[in-house]
């Protein structure tokens, strides 16, 4: 007996020895400081931090330019930053293990890497690799003087990277996720459209709910302003903190480049903001740009699907996604990418999904906003908009020579107009896999209206602006797939203008901080489906009822009564299905609220102002606002036992105005917390969260003696004297 232990023990020990070498995955190391600073010394870029921190970078050359945003960017955010870049590569789970598997397995789904490799070298132009090899340039030279907080494996950066990253993240701001992830749930199922001659049954859906995507943009015209102003409000709802919040920068290039706005960590444009000339603002829109189609698969070989009687191979590929266990242990999860004619395979179940999508096989996002950065007036920017690379987004425009103007942006697919695209497509006819997309001539757009007002908060493009020249449905085919919902944001716009009253300066940030719900919102019609119950079998949801009875439908912080109906609004918006306003879904809505609000605050009834908060570091005070207001604040997830606090909504802002009667530009901007993105130890960490909270704002400049007389510290970068940092004063 002792002998057999003896070998069971051997053997037991000779398998963990085997599994030990075959979840070794040690990842490679980095270059050395001189090779990530090879390259540093082709570009020379001047920063000058303003009294906020705000960089503002100046170089001849765009290039420049973008070496400098990247050097500037990588000391405020640069674990953003590598994160975007693993995140782009399909590495996420080799660092941050198996909560970003499917994030690198999406990476791999939808063709990331091989549209970059089959197109870059052909489709992207030379001056717009320049920016993104310039870029690159910056973030390694940053890594060479901080080889501590470079990841593991992942330096050095690459201009594809940085293409990579437009390639990857552009889809998932009009949904993209929401249909991915209901196709690899295996509980829903998919709806199929009949086709036009009804010879086809449908079969059941189940919707999923997700959270609030949101923005406001106004733009009016100098005669609606009442005071000879033509002003651009830009107004995006991001999260407060991580990869899509905006970091705010001012780039100024003797080749023509001179804006100043938000971006993103690993974009070297600024994605929206202000030029002296013009701006734009974005606002997500909601348009059906994306299509499932059921396959059918050859029960004799499952590497085969149907498509016009007939059986096609699927393309196929096999993949490794190297997944962190611990320390340098990562396990190899081994999975198959399938590809058929109408694009990625998705396997959910029993069933058999392709899915085709708006952005799908494109790179030419980045040459775009490139483009529009250098846009000097409207008929700059409208060429800019033709290219027609961007698969969504809303803009919102103005400029001095007082146009403004709405553009429901997203590449059309061409799709046959007789078929119902809103819902799913047979996979087995190739008539229905569309191919390309509408002309940029069909696409939505308004133009300096008669009213002098546009406006988007993610509402049907059919109510942009509060006068008579509002674009119509019945001029679009229903397979343009245009939204029609109106959101709280939008029904307050409507209901505080008319079409005549002027929108000055006061009365613009009046309605921008608005902090009332509709009668006719969504969340006004669930409290009536609350308030119409009997529920005097719980005396807690009696209790509810008077609250809500009470409530004025405002998020003023010292407000009693507006916790309890916030929170009910929160739980249907992060519930499976937030369209479901039965009683049933409402009382449960409200049970969960109950539970919260006793849970963390003790009692239905607090203020405001303990509930809605804005948390920085040791910054922490109430904030006004509340979900899908113009006044735009989103507590979201956070556990049943956890007191909430501000992660969405409002952050930078800016409100430009062009003066008619003088020429002369003026811009005022704001963030929610400070340039210094993960540096707690920084001046400007939440040097603005106050600013923020009491709605007061900063004044934005493009004189640069005036900016360089403020600076808090002037420093060079590159150049062929010195790739290290030249302090110029401090």
């Amino acid at each position: 007996m002792s002998y057999f232990k003896r070998g069971l023990g051997g053997i037991v020990f000779l398998a963990v020895v085997v599994a030990a070498q075959w979840l070794w995955n040690p990842l490679s190391p980095n270059p050395s400081a001189e090779v990530l600073r090879q390259g540093a010394e082709t570009y020379d870029a001047e920063i000058v931090r303003d009294e906020w921190g705000v960089p503002h970078i100046l170089g001849k050359r765009n290039a420049d330019t973008s070496f400098g945003l990247a050097y500037a960017h990588a000391e405020d955010d640069f674990e953003t930053i590598q994160e975007m870049v693993a995140a782009s590569r399909g590495v996420l789970a080799q660092y941050r293990g198996q909560s970003a598997a499917p994030t690198d397995y999406l990476v791999q789904l939808l063709d990331v890497w091989q549209t970059v490799n089959s197109r870059y070298q052909s489709d992207v132009p030379e001056d717009v690799k320049e920016i993104a090899r310039a870029y690159a340039a910056g973030i390694n030279l940053y890594a060479s003087q901080n080889p501590e907080s470079v990841w593991q494996g992942l330096a050095p950066f690459t201009a594809e990277d940085i293409v990579a990253g437009f390639v990857f993240k552009t889809p998932f701001f009009y949904g993209l996720d929401k249909p991915l992830l209901d196709l690899f749930d295996e509980n829903s199922d998919l709806e199929i459209a009949l086709a036009p001659s009804g010879e086809k049954r449908a079969w059941g859906l189940t919707k999923r709910g997700n959270s609030e995507r949101g923005s406001n943009a106004y733009a009016v015209s100098a005669e609606r302003s009442g005071e000879d102003i033509t002003r651009l409000l830009i107004n995006s709802h991001q999260p407060l903190t991580g990869p899509v919040a905006w970091y705010e920068a001012h780039i100024i290039a003797e080749q023509g480049w001179n804006i100043q706005g938000g971006l993103f960590p690993g974009t070297p444009v600024i994605l929206h903001g202000f030029s002296e000339n013009l701006g734009w603002a974005n606002t997500v829109n909601h348009i059906d740009l994306s299509d499932a189609y059921l396959l059918t698969r050859n029960p004799d070989n499952p590497n085969q699907y149907r498509l016009d009687g007939q059986w096609h191979d699927f393309e196929k590929r096999e993949v490794t996604l190297l997944v962190k266990l611990w320390g340098d242990f990562r396990f190899p999860a081994k999975r198959t990418v399938l590809r058929s004619k109408h694009g990625p395979v998705i396997e959910s179940g029993d069933k058999t999904y392709a899915l085709r999508y708006a952005g799908m096989d494109e790179i030419r996002q980045l040459e775009q906003y490139v483009r529009l950065n250098q846009a000097e007036d409207f008929d700059g920017f409208m060429q800019a908009m033709q290219m027609n690379a961007l698969p969504s987004i809303n803009y919102v425009y103005a400029d001095k020579e007082n146009n403004i103007g709405f553009i429901h942006n997203a590449q059309y697919p061409q799709r046959d107009d007789s078929w119902d695209w809103s819902k799913g497509l047979p996979g087995d006819r190739s008539d229905l896999i569309w191919q390309g997309y509408r002309p940029f001539s069909e696409v939505p757009k308004l133009i300096n209206p008669a009213s002098g007002l546009i406006f988007n908060a993610n509402n049907t493009p059919f109510s942009a602006t509060d006068g008579p020249d509002n674009l119509r449905a019945s001029d679009f085919p229903q397979s343009m797939g245009l939204a029609t919902k109106q959101t709280n944001r939008s029904w307050r716009v409507l209901e505080m203008n008319d079409g005549i009253k002027p929108i000055g300066q006061a009365e613009l940030l009046r309605q921008k901080f608005d902090i009332q719900y509709s009668e006719q919102s969504e969340q006004a019609q669930a409290l009536q489906v609350a308030l119409a119950q009997d529920w005097s079998d719980n005396p807690d949801l009696v209790a509810a009822q008077e609250i809500i009875k009470k409530w004025d439908r405002r998020a003023n912080v010292e407000n009693l009564n507006a916790a309890l109906p916030i929170q009910i609004f929160s739980e249907i918006r992060q519930s499976v299905d937030r369209t479901d306003q039965s009683p049933a879904a409402i009382r449960q809505a409200v049970e969960k609220a109950v539970r919260y609000l006793k849970t963390n605050y003790g009692g239905l009834n607090p203020a405001w102002s303990e509930v809605n908060r804005l948390v920085r570091g040791d910054y922490n005070q109430p904030l006004a606002g509340g979900p899908d207001l113009l006044r735009a604040v989103y507590a979201i997830g956070f556990a049943e036992d956890q007191k909430s606090y501000a992660t969405h909504g409002d952050s930078w802002m800016a409100l430009v105005s062009w003066d008619q009667a003088t020429g002369e530009q003026s811009a005022k901007v704001l963030h929610q917390f400070g340039s210094a993105t993960l540096d707690r130890k920084s001046p400007h960490y939440a040097d603005q969260a106050d600013l923020f909270v009491k709605q007061q704002w900063r004044q934005a400049s493009f004189d640069l003696n005036q900016i360089r007389a403020s600076a808090s510290r002037i420093y060079s970068i590159g150049g062929k004297g010195d790739s290290k940092t030249r302090q110029m004063s401090e």
